[in-house]
């Protein structure tokens, strides 16, 4: 064994003897699949702290030949598929992790020439007695390697994009490409080669440096969406371990929604950050844990730069909506942006916001995640009028509990006129003006738009929480140029929407009207009570 070839499973030993470990070992019969098959170049990337080293250090457990691994799997979801007894411990592993190369050098040659070296040190050691025509090149000695012994490698690269990440020159970009262009693209000795990042793979338009792998990232995890994070089924495991209320780990940590299709046979997961899990059930408390792995400053450089229609995008996933995006312009790093869709496209692949790949929209997931762009903007200057508005929901909702119509028409008032962006020209910035002015009420409510087809008037339900059914649903409706109580009326006639069908308990109705001409709005709230069923 050494620290890059056939390393010791130590690792992946550490987290099976963890408290909570979630087996995800159906990602080895994926891979035994793909290898020594034109798709056996793979390249995944997630957000961090989605268990990506984790799968990394469990292939090589599987993989290496270094070690008898056999009783670390034989109760795990693999030990069970047919290909299993075939590739345990059949390989040469070569594992690279790029930081730890990337922290040795000030800059990509220096750290390949680093990497090349130490590579180079243990393959030459190990393989003493195989005759090779250049033990400074290190492809050739691979091939060496495999010709003399007839066994194949195993390539795992985890944090291969950090070079995209950290530095900004183009040319060093691209000769790190070709490296590993050089070292993997088209080698008999490469029986499977897989990277893990948190970008996919750098374009460079006709550049087609690594053209061979196949990439599964949070836009299009295909197959192996449940692979990464942690399912709805896995935290309703843990919850019940722990006694936790699962419904609120929804609130704080789902929302991450993806889609396989693969064998014609269509599955849904929502994802959770495996991090923020695991901290939550070991603290036995909710809680923001995503900024133990990014802080908030990391958000702030990318929410603050001046694309148009960025802001307005922001605010309208921060009410509540989804902004469509197209994501096929975005270059895969983190300095070139084209527009707003590939500063909102890179916060999908770090984690910040959802990506809907029926609807080609992306919204903000969770409460944790909110947290850190509330965080971001109440440092930015420019977004003070936002902060606002969000700071003084809480007041504008109890203003709706205690049935102050003049309070909650001062407040609506105030947030329409603070931020640019609510202005009545659709349905989309009716229930936005609402959205961003209630922020608070999400503490309390799953906010639910109804938005019937026509402009001139647009629905917001908020239904209690499981752990704040105390609290009264509300029905809010906003209306051009009519009436608070053509407003009320309206929701009595509609008989309450689908998503109050079974609520039974007071139910606040709440009719706001804005006067066009006058730029005035008024409210009235009315309570009633309904049986549900």
């Amino acid at each position: 064994m050494g620290s890059y070839l056939n390393p010791s499973s130590m690792n992946f030993q550490n987290c099976l003897d963890s408290e909570i470990y979630i087996d995800k070992s159906q990602l080895i019969a994926f891979t035994n699949r793909k290898k020594n098959t034109l798709q056996k170049y793979i390249c995944v990337s997630r957000p961090r702290r989605f268990g990506k080293s984790m799968a990394a250090d469990m292939l090589a457990a599987y993989y290496g030949c270094g070690e008898d691994t056999r009783e670390m799997f034989t109760k795990l979801k693999i030990a069970q598929d047919k290909s299993f007894e075939k590739n345990l411990n059949h390989y040469y592993v070569l594992k690279i992790d790029m930081q730890d190369f990337m922290s040795k050098a000030n800059s990509v040659r220096e750290m390949l020439n680093i990497l090349t070296e130490y590579l180079l040190f243990e393959l030459v050691d190990a393989f003493s007695n195989v005759r090779m025509k250049n033990k400074a090149d290190l492809a050739e000695v691979l091939g060496d390697v495999f010709n003399s012994t007839n066994r194949q490698f195993v390539i795992l690269i985890d944090e291969w994009d950090c070079v995209m990440r950290r530095y900004h020159c183009e040319q060093e970009k691209k000769e790190y490409l070709d490296f590993l262009r050089n070292l993997m693209k088209d080698k008999p000795y490469v029986a499977l080669a897989y990277m893990t990042g948190i970008l996919p793979i750098k374009k460079y338009g006709e550049h087609s440096t690594l053209n061979m792998f196949y990439e599964y990232s949070m836009i299009d995890s295909a197959e192996i969406s449940d692979c990464f994070g942690f399912t709805d089924d896995e935290v309703a495991e843990l919850c019940a371990r722990y006694n936790m209320n699962l419904d609120t780990a929804k609130e704080w940590y789902d929302g991450y929604r993806l889609i396989s299709e693969a064998g014609g046979v269509r599955k849904e997961y929502s994802i959770y950050s495996p991090k923020s899990i695991s901290e939550s059930m070991l603290r036995h408390r909710y809680d923001a844990y995503w900024n133990q792995t990014e802080t908030y400053e990391a958000l702030k450089v990318y929410i603050e730069m001046n694309m148009d229609g960025l802001k307005d995008a922001i605010v309208e996933m921060l009410a509540g909506a989804s902004v469509e995006i197209n994501t096929r312009r975005f270059q895969n790093d983190m300095t070139n942006f084209a527009g707003k869709d590939d500063v909102l496209t890179l916060l999908v692949h770090l984690g910040y916001l959802s990506y809907d790949q029926e609807q080609r929209s992306v919204h903000i997931p969770n409460k944790e995640v909110a947290q850190e762009f509330i965080a971001s903007i109440e440092t930015i200057s420019s977004w003070g009028e936002v902060a606002r508005s969000i700071q003084n929901s809480k007041a504008l909702l109890q203003a709706v509990w205690d049935m102050d119509g003049a309070a909650v028409a001062a407040g609506i008032e105030k947030a329409h006129q603070e931020v640019s962006i609510l202005q009545y020209n659709n349905e989309n910035s009716l229930s936005c003006t609402i959205g961003l002015a209630f922020y608070y009420a999400r503490e309390y409510y799953n906010m639910v738009r109804e938005m019937p087809t026509g402009k001139g008037f647009a629905d917001i339900c908020f239904v209690p929480r499981p752990n704040h059914l105390d609290k009264p649903a509300i029905v809010a409706e906003l209306k051009w140029d009519k009436s608070i109580e053509a407003a009320i009326s309206q929701i009595k006639e509609k008989r309450y929407p689908d998503s109050l069908r079974d609520y039974s308990g007071k139910l606040l109705l709440v009719g706001i009207n804005y006067n066009r001409e006058a730029k005035t709005h008024e409210c009235a709230v009315e309570a009633v009570e309904v049986v549900g069923g």
